[in-house]
């Protein structure tokens, strides 16, 4: 890996907007093919780009990361193959750029429309996770923007060793590489610096826990589009396990929904059921119980648990309203739907999921669930970029301006309002 001394920060960003310009007229057919050599020049450069990764791997075990974060860290081949098939894969997407609405002729004679365009420049702020460093850059500039990367410190090698992957084949395909950057120094005050950086960021994205996302959101004076926290709820009604085939779907979406990757943001935290369900609570929970789930109970269901031979324990207070990012899971008996919607609208906001074969039930949950995310009969894990026909996110947003839900290609732009005259002035 080359080594390099960087720009400051506000050099970063000049550069950036100024490749951000090249990029916003640039046609699909020309950001496809750079997408594509970026794939080829990642797998040319897997060697070095896996000896960066294991250099942060053996840094991480050293100074006692946890598990979860050195599993999100390591690169093997195989991963790394995947990360450069994505990259074909949203080079194969829809441009969003230049899509405009129907032009209308008011009364003045003057023609308007909206075109959409692209935010700009992005600051993204994450951790532990090399694939988004390759995953936000190519969203990026796919859909026009250019981007400044700040990875956590213990990715500073293999973020280095990607960039100059990235940046290699952007010079090769005769665009800006300045296009992508990333922020080597792991500095706490260069992120401040990413932060305030009004003159050329126009968006910064975090992806991490609440403590980064309260971080950027306290001190930025960039716009700061919130996502990728809060807690997942999964309501049971009664209706949804009244034969053995029903008990075993629950069962196993509930598997799922907590088990298929725990660390992620819309695995499951909390399961609500319906009182009239609590006899099949065990059925249901027993394959959670196998894989090694900590369960956490409130009292009925606690006592139907241990009365069936189940591990679990008392749930504290807390355990309710808690983002677990691991194989911990609380259970809570509600009286119905009614009460399982107050619970989430106090302590909801990200992925919300009903188990229901009642239509007025499924119908009512939707409309009432103020989430990113709401689902009927299928698991929260579907909350995701790639499984919602967006091909990739940057980030799941749960607030409520300009995006909400995964960011893909289409969630990274904006519009302007073009206006075509023939010399009309405003009487």
């Amino acid at each position: 890996m080359t080594a390099v001394t960087q720009p400051t920060l506000y050099d970063m960003g000049l550069r950036a907007k100024k490749a951000a310009r090249v990029l916003r007229s640039l046609p699909t057919d020309r950001k496809a093919a750079a997408l594509r050599a970026i794939a080829a020049e990642l797998r040319a450069r897997s060697t070095d780009i896996l000896s960066a990764n294991a250099r942060d791997v053996l840094a991480a075990e050293a100074a006692g990361l946890p598990a979860h974060m050195v599993d999100r860290l390591r690169l093997s081949e195989k991963s790394l193959l995947a990360i450069a098939a994505d990259v074909e894969a949203v080079a194969a997407l829809p441009d969003p750029l230049g899509e405009q609405t129907e032009e209308k002729t008011l009364p003045s004679g003057i023609r308007v429309s909206q075109r959409r365009v692209p935010l700009g420049v992005l600051g993204v702020i994450y951790e532990s996770r090399p694939n988004v460093t390759v995953d936000t850059a190519v969203l990026a500039l796919m859909s026009g923007n250019a981007v400044i990367l700040r990875g956590g410190k213990e990715t500073v090698h293999s973020n280095a060793a990607l960039e100059e992957a990235v940046r290699s084949a952007l010079s090769a395909q005769e665009l800006p590489a300045d296009a992508v950057q990333v922020i080597r120094d792991p500095a706490r005050e260069r992120m401040l610096e990413l932060l305030r950086l009004d003159d050329c960021v126009d968006a910064i994205i975090p992806r991490g826990g609440a403590g980064l996302h309260r971080f950027c959101v306290e001190n930025a004076t960039v716009p700061v589009i919130v996502g990728g926290i809060g807690v997942v709820h999964l309501y049971l009604d009664s209706s949804f396990v009244q034969t053995p085939a029903d008990i075993s779907s629950a069962a196993q979406i509930v598997l799922n929904a907590k088990t298929q990757k725990p660390s992620a943001c819309n695995a499951l935290d909390t399961l609500l059921l319906a009182r009239a369900a609590l006899p099949v609570l065990p059925d249901v929970l027993r394959p959670l119980a196998e894989a090694g789930v900590d369960l956490r109970a409130d009292p009925e269901s606690l006592a139907v648990l241990t009365e069936a031979g189940l591990a679990a324990q008392a749930a504290a207070t807390e355990d309710f309203g808690t983002e677990f990012l691991a194989l911990t899971a609380s259970v809570r008996v509600v009286e119905g739907l009614e009460e399982a919607l107050d619970f989430i609208a106090e302590h909801g906001g990200h992925t919300d999921v009903i188990l229901t074969r009642d239509d007025a039930q499924a119908s009512r949950f939707v409309q009432d669930v103020d989430s990113a995310a709401v689902m009927v009969n299928a698991s929260p894990r579907f909350n995701d970029g790639g499984q919602l026909g967006l091909g990739a996110e940057v980030a799941i947003s749960t607030q409520k301006l300009h995006a909400r839900g995964p960011m893909g290609l289409r969630e990274l732009t904006t519009t302007k309002w073009v206006v075509l005259g023939e010399g009309q002035v405003r009487g």
